[in-house]
């Protein structure tokens, strides 16, 4: 049954999701690693990707991906429910990534389960999905 969450909760969420960008965009892996679960599950196939199985896999392959990429990350609007220990969040999200000739501007969606533990939230789960992709050279 969803809960209603204290407003510390509901603030620790955000500012974990404000980490994956800023992590994400500065290149800083080992930051961003520490964000998600050992088990985690991403699956960007509704964006055209893959899925990954496992946190050292799947920052692995994003790190293989972006190295030499600039990008931009920002997200917005979350709804947030809370279930206990867990929590499914929907955040509406725009992405630039510019890598050599190719420019990819996207806008969509995060689908996300996240998880508490003693260090605090975790990303157990993520989904991508886009509604839109803008395609130009930079």
């Amino acid at each position: 049954m969803a809960q209603t969450p204290s407003f510390e909760e509901w603030l620790e969420i955000c500012n974990l999701k404000a980490r994956y960008c800023r992590l994400l965009d500065t290149k800083d892996w080992d930051g961003w690693a520490a964000l998600f679960t050992e088990d985690c599950e991403i699956d960007t196939r509704p964006a055209g990707g893959t899925l990954e199985k496992g946190r050292d896999t799947f920052v692995a392959m994003v790190r293989h991906s972006l190295a030499d990429a600039k990008t931009a990350h920002q997200i917005h609007s979350p709804e947030v429910t809370f279930r206990g220990d867990s929590a499914e969040v929907i955040w509406a999200m725009q992405d630039r990534v510019i890598k050599g000739e190719f420019a990819l501007t996207g806008y969509g969606h995060y689908h996300e389960t996240y998880v508490r533990s003693a260090d605090g939230w975790k990303i157990a789960k993520q989904t991508l999905s886009r509604l839109i992709v803008d395609m130009a050279k930079p």
